[in-house]
């Protein structure tokens, strides 16, 4: 039994041995009709979804601030499980829903200083207002995996510590659509070494989110002043 035993543990830690983790790296190019000084490649949301198996993911804690009349920050990546912090840093209410599939809430009227946490649960986009500003918006992004990066302004991106084999290749943008959208998502094999993804080609597709209603589905009221401000 103990001789059993050891070459069950000795062939675990073989096992163990084999599996090479790899850092994935790639760039993302969007193109846009018009040249600005301001453009930037920032935002995009790449992640890996294993092929033929199941990951788990970690839930983890993460903070949406209120502050300035903005969602701070406006692009927060999740994965399923997670709770987010929205605390009120204005001197003034502040009212965060969502109506969308990824996780529909409404933490109410709520005073400066004041903080709520939601739960997101499960995988899909969640587009974030608040019912008295409709000049705020923020995503959230909540993912069933823990391979995921988001693009900087030069549109580079990495993800650390990917088991090497076979996935699919997922991509979304606020404000970009892929070039050739029948690419995506693709599968894509992850081979020991440093993988490098052949370049992200999105097109800007202007503002995807039309102007919203409030939570009850009419018009914003903007009123004159007083502590809505």
């Amino acid at each position: 039994m103990k001789l059993l035993l050891t070459f069950v543990l000795v062939a675990g830690v073989a096992a163990a041995a084999e599996t090479e983790f790899v850092q994935v790296a790639g760039t993302v190019s969007i193109a846009r009709k018009s040249r600005s000084k301001t453009a930037t490649n920032a935002g995009a949301v790449i992640w890996l979804k294993p092929v033929g198996s199941k990951t788990t993911v970690q839930a983890r804690r993460f903070e949406m601030r209120q502050e300035h009349k903005h969602f701070d920050p406006h692009l927060l990546v999740v994965p399923a499980g997670s709770v987010v912090a929205f605390p009120n840093r204005d001197p003034f209410l502040h009212n965060v829903f969502s109506l969308f599939d990824g996780k529909r809430f409404d933490l109410g009227l709520y005073e400066s200083g004041a903080s709520h946490n939601v739960t997101f649960d499960r995988p899909g986009l969640c587009y974030i207002f608040c019912n008295i500003h409709p000049e705020m918006s923020a995503v959230i992004v909540v993912l069933d995996t823990p391979y995921f990066a988001v693009s900087g302004a030069s549109g580079e991106f990495a993800m650390d510590n990917v088991p090497a084999g076979r996935y699919q290749l997922h991509v979304w943008h606020e404000r970009a659509k892929p070039e050739a959208p029948a690419a995506f998502p693709r599968e894509i094999t992850v081979s020991p070494g440093a993988a490098v993804i052949a370049t992200i080609r999105l097109v800007d597709a202007g503002q995807l989110i039309v102007p919203h209603k409030n939570k009850y589905g009419k018009d914003y009221d903007i009123p004159a002043g007083g502590i809505y401000r």
